[in-house]
Parts: C-alpha cells; structure tokens; sequence
C-alpha cells in the first residue's frame, strides 16, 4: 500500500525510524566510538537552568565517515531543584511526577562517556554548556555539531530542525524525548545526501578537525553594527567566554581578509583584534 501511494505521485509516506544495523566494516578502515548526547531541561540558560533527562547513544564510525553500528544506550532522568515549567513539559512530555525521585549519576555518566573519541549532539553549543557543568568527562572531549557542521542548506534542505530534516529525509520518530532525538540524528549522519553523495557524518568529521579563528571586533562603533552582523559577526551577549563584543569564526586562510576588513571597514585605522584558535577541544563550549 504504501509503495502504491508513492507511485501515484500524489503522496509522501513517512517511514518510523529503526534502529541502525550493525555491519562490518572493510578491511582496513580504521574505526573509533563516538557518543551522540541529547538534553531535556528545564529552560536555555546553562548557569541558571538545569538537566532533567540525558540520553547518550554510543556507535562506531570509520574516519571514512561510515556508522557501522549503534550500541546500548545510557538515559536516566532527573528531579530538579525546582518544578519543571509548563512550556517546558509541553514541550518534552516530562513532568514533576515522571522525574520525582530521579538522578542521574554522575559516576555512571563520566564512566559511559570515558571511551568516546568524539561528543556530538544537535545544537552542540547548547547542549555542551550543559554538560560541561554536569560531569568533567565532558571537558575532555572533542565535540561535533549535528546541526551546524552539516551543509544542509548545500544539500537542499531549508532548515536544521531534527523533525524538519528526519521528515525531509522520509521517516519520522517520537520527538523530543532525549533518545529517540540521538537515534534521529545518527540516522541523518548515516544517510548518503544528494548533493554532495557524501554521508552526513562524513562532512561533520571534514568541519570538526579543521581548526577556525575566532575574531573579536571589541569596541566596534554602535553605528556600524549592521555591516558587521551582515558580514556573518554575532553578538557575544553573555561574555561568558570572551568580552561582550561582535565577533566571527573563520578558517586560516579567511583570517588576514577579516582583519583587513576591520581595519578597512570598521576601525579606519590599524588595529590589532582579538584572534583565538579553536579546535573540536574546546568549540561550542564556554571557553571560548
């Protein structure tokens, strides 16, 4: 029936997502463990708001940019400090009651998380912050973004959200619940996409090893503040990592043409920026 539906060009069938096979992968490719992480919580502030449900989905890739399989996973729930907010329950389907009573161990955590050679999660700079506060482990990790290091605009899609692509990609699953959003992502990393017939994980890795340059416009004038968010620089609101100021990533060989740019554009004079190396260590944390 629904390979009928599809052939009359007058309809989409969604597929329920499944787990991954496992498979072997060729002679000689080299493989790692990697552990896709997923948060609920109770709002987007990191220093104020807190974890009340973590999955964590370990498998194996190839430096290819090949999932070979998908292991156990780790999900536990956790009673916060205060009540979960309304919007919040609306949202994730979690409760006061689903979590009274509940931890999540940080023991057990750091010791699942301890053979992974690579974090990823779908909005990584979110999900990090978190994490980073919750368990060490995590400090220690390189970390990859699902969401950002994924040309999925080169690729045809016309968002990032995980339903928007899962459902683009023709299946669909139980959202918002940390291990069902983990299984989603790697099913979009696996997949082949039609642009670059290259698997999404593939171009994560080719962004995640690259080192960028964080460039810092401190003390840009006011009135040129719509040339530099134009340009690609964001507002660095919290300071948490650097000075409240505009600033932008670049790779290498970017990096001189942006600080001509300042100079040119911005300061009208020489000036010597503030310029950060970062790498997988330490991007999308609070470090930066």
């Amino acid at each position: 029936m629904a390979q009928a539906l599809e052939r009359s060009g007058g309809y989409r069938v969604l597929r329920r997502l499944t787990p991954l096979a496992r498979r072997e992968p060729p002679a000689g490719v080299q493989t790692r463990q990697g552990l896709f992480v997923d948060t609920e919580t109770t709002g987007l502030d990191a220093t104020r708001d807190e974890i009340i449900e973590l999955a964590m989905v370990p498998f194996t890739y190839g430096v290819d940019g090949e999932i070979y399989g998908v292991g156990e996973t780790f999900q536990q729930l956790r009673q916060p400090t205060k009540s979960i907010p309304p919007e919040v329950t609306a949202i994730t389907g979690i409760d006061d009651a689903m979590v009274e009573g509940q931890v999540i161990d940080p023991r057990a955590v750091a010791a699942f998380a301890a053979p992974a050679a690579l974090v990823i999660a779908h909005n990584a700079a979110f999900d990090r912050k978190f994490l980073e506060r919750f368990s060490e482990v995590f400090n220690t990790k390189p970390w990859a973004c699902s969401m950002s290091e994924v040309d999925w605009a080169g690729e045809g899609y016309e968002g990032t959200k995980l339903a928007y692509l899962a459902s683009s990609t023709g299946f669909f699953y139980e959202r918002h619940r940390a291990t069902h959003d983990c299984l989603a992502a790697l099913e979009l990393l696996a997949r082949v996409h039609p642009v670059s017939r290259r698997t999404g994980l593939a171009q994560l890795l080719d962004r995640a090893r690259t080192p960028t340059w964080r460039i810092w416009a401190e003390n840009s004038p006011f009135d040129l503040k719509g040339q530099l968010k134009a340009r690609g620089y964001r507002w660095n609101a919290e300071a948490g990592g650097g000075p409240r100021a505009w600033y932008i990533d670049v790779v290498k060989e970017a990096r001189e043409a942006e600080v001509a740019f300042l100079r040119a554009e911005i300061y009208r004079g020489e000036i010597d920026p503030l310029i950060r190396r970062i790498d997988a260590y330490d991007r999308f944390s609070d470090r930066c």
